[in-house]
């Protein structure tokens, strides 16, 4: 008999709706879920709750960076691969071409107010970066008729950046110049073909 109490009073309480639903004569009572919550009876609608932070937001102090805007960003100019595609067609010129093919293709300059951007390589993985705190001298060398240029850059430590074939090279020289604080005088020479 002890055994025959335990087994109801488990499935008392197990099924708690299945003894609900014999008390209960209504058919819904046998197809409702469990854990499902009942029709509300007040005639107010739910509405859901947002719960501001008691705490006042203190004011933000954070330093803006100095934002990075663009001078020049580009290739070599056009003009350089066009006049050494021409001349291409001698043999002699031919290493030439290839490095006019090179520049125009896989050499990037950017110049910002922070700093000059040399990117070169197939991939583009090759790049040189440095700040305007460390130019020391700008030279420039204009090519065919002054469409454009050579742009030498002579950093502090004594390294000579070489820019070739760039497009608005004495505004860029003059640029770079001025974002170093240096006298913008401009050292030019004479033509030098292409």
């Amino acid at each position: 008999m002890a055994m025959a109490t335990t087994s109801t009073t488990t499935s008392a309480t197990c099924t708690p709706f299945s003894a609900a639903a014999t008390h209960h004569q209504s058919p819904y009572a046998i197809t409702k879920l469990p854990f499902t919550r009942a029709p509300s009876i007040s005639p107010r609608p739910l509405t859901k709750l947002h719960v501001s932070s008691s705490k006042p937001v203190a004011a933000t102090t954070t330093t803006k960076k100095k934002e990075e805007t663009i001078f020049f960003d580009g290739g070599a100019h056009y003009g350089d691969l066009l006049a050494n595609l021409l001349l291409g067609f001698t043999l002699l010129w031919l290493p030439l071409t290839l490095a006019a093919v090179f520049r125009a293709f896989y050499l990037r300059y950017r110049f910002t107010n922070l700093r000059v951007t040399v990117i070169s390589g197939l991939t583009g993985q090759d790049r040189s970066d440095f700040s305007y705190d460390v130019i020391k001298d700008v030279q420039v060398v204009p090519r065919f008729i002054g469409e454009w240029g050579d742009v030498i850059i002579t950093l502090r430590d004594g390294t000579k950046v070489d820019l070739r074939s760039v497009p608005k090279f004495r505004e860029i020289a003059k640029y770079c110049l001025a974002m170093a604080n240096k006298p913008a005088v401009l050292k030019e020479t004479g033509p030098k073909g292409f």
